[in-house]
């Protein structure tokens, strides 16, 4: 009788680029990756192919790369997308908050599988995301048990909102939260799902939503349970223009001297947006090595302005990418987003610098710079030990005919495509096109049933 292999092997090879982004930044022609088990085994050139494997993939004409790191969403949005289309922040927020009031659990976890679908297929293996309201009783495990239906990789914020309007917030009361509740469910989940090991699937993040809906006394208790628990703590912070004058009038405070103040910068620290990042910001950011999220698609969809990418990165904060909600981006494509990173940097750096950032460091920033600002060491780039976190790209298409001399700097710049594999943590999510967790004409008919009751009422 024959045992099961438990640790079966995968060989992807002859790959037209093989992008590992690894300490050398490596780039090799018709390279390969051995996969056993959960990790990558070894990787290399034509020259050292090795002989056998229990699954071999050709991987020609295929651009192989780790899978890329999503730092920031709000995935309940993808049923709410092409709403309050000219608005701008607080605007925006307050057309959306009493359509998101009437969200159930079960549209939590579709609207969470949906999401993550598209984020697979654009080449996504890890994705923050930050549910900061839970209306008829809808609780984080709804989005985890998604995430585990989908197979991905997944840090799950515990977002909350605690000051409502009638105590100078933003959202409405219904939609807020009692702080002692809040922190009581933050340390629940934390205790249940969140595994601090090597290769975790699943970690919890502490996450108060932002300094107009929550109080500094929360965000100071929040960021104390972090700490006892060992947890990493996630915001938004200096947004737009509003954001920044309700911090100062409210507080007395720029957002970055709120945010150290309340103990809220440090290597476990990471905050989205921050467009508005004063210089002095900036400063504290990078001396405490305090991460950012950069959203550049909802940002200019809001019309909150350009994040200063190049002067982030040269004062050492750590910056990974995020798609945001997809009712502020109406769209989870992360190779789309790089692409608008790299485009939107140019057109705010070049002018001072005379350089234009390159290529490869936009998919730097949304590889290893997103797993460093999620405080991953074992995601981000290729090479033996890491997770099996592997995409493939095919470049035999329309879209990239011309550019196969760089096929690498063909993803950025021209059309972004969807994958054709996707390995998270050595099992294929995608493979061959298919998208195997679960049947995506399905999802999307039920997506759109509830994306119409939710905003019909």
């Amino acid at each position: 009788m024959t045992t099961p292999n438990p640790h079966p092997s995968v060989l992807l090879k002859n790959a037209l680029m093989l992008v590992t982004m690894d300490d050398s930044r490596r780039e090799i022609a018709g390279g390969w990756v051995l996969v056993r088990g959960r990790t990558i085994e070894a990787l290399g050139g034509p020259e050292t192919l090795p002989p056998h494997a229990d699954d071999i993939i050709d991987m020609t004409g295929h651009v192989v790369m780790p899978g890329m790191v999503n730092t920031h969403h709000h995935m309940y949005q993808t049923l709410t997308r092409a709403l309050a289309q000219d608005a701008s922040l607080f605007d925006w927020l307050k057309t959306l908050y009493p359509i998101w009031a009437r969200i159930t659990p079960d549209m939590i976890r579709v609207s969470t599988q949906t999401a993550m679908a598209e984020l697979v297929l654009s080449g996504c293996t890890t994705s923050s995301d930050h549910l900061y309201l839970y209306p008829n009783g809808s609780r984080l495990d709804d989005q985890i048990d998604a995430a585990r239906m989908i197979g991905m990789r997944f840090h799950a914020a515990r977002g909350s909102m605690s000051v409502g309007e009638s105590a100078g917030g933003l959202p409405p009361d219904h939609l807020v939260e009692n702080e002692a509740a809040i922190l009581k469910d933050t340390h629940r989940v934390i205790q249940r799902f969140h595994d601090p090991a090597p290769l975790a699937m699943t970690r919890v993040v502490v996450a108060p939503c932002s300094p107009f809906s929550v109080s500094q006394g929360l965000m100071k208790d929040a960021a104390a349970l972090a700490r006892e628990t060992g947890t990493m703590l996630h915001t938004h912070l200096a947004e737009n223009d509003s954001d920044v004058s309700y911090s100062q009038e409210r507080f007395g405070k720029t957002p970055a001297e709120y945010a150290e103040d309340l103990g809220w910068v440090g290597p476990d620290v990471w905050h989205a947006h921050c467009v508005k990042l004063d210089a002095a910001g900036i400063s504290t950011f990078g001396r405490t090595r305090t991460g950012v999220a950069h959203c550049p698609c909802s940002n200019m969809r809001l019309g909150s302005g350009i994040a200063p990418l190049r002067t982030l990165r040269a004062q050492s904060v750590r910056v990974g990418l995020g798609v945001d909600g997809s009712a502020s981006n109406d769209c989870n494509h992360m190779l789309g987003e790089a692409r608008q990173a790299m485009l939107l940097a140019r057109v705010m750096h070049s002018a001072e610098t005379g350089v234009l950032i390159g290529v490869r460091e936009i998919l730097e920033i949304a590889t290893r710079g997103g797993a460093e600002t999620l405080g991953r060491s074992d995601i981000g780039y290729l090479a033996p030990g890491m997770a099996a976190d592997i995409v493939a790209f095919n470049m035999n298409d329309l879209e990239h005919a011309g550019a196969l001399h760089d096929p690498v700097a063909a993803l950025l710049l021209c059309a972004p495509g969807k994958v054709s594999y996707a390995m998270i943590n050595g099992r294929f999510v995608v493979r061959a096109g298919d998208f195997l967790p679960l049947d995506l004409g399905a999802l999307k008919e039920m997506h759109n049933r509830m994306s119409h009751t939710v905003i019909a009422g």
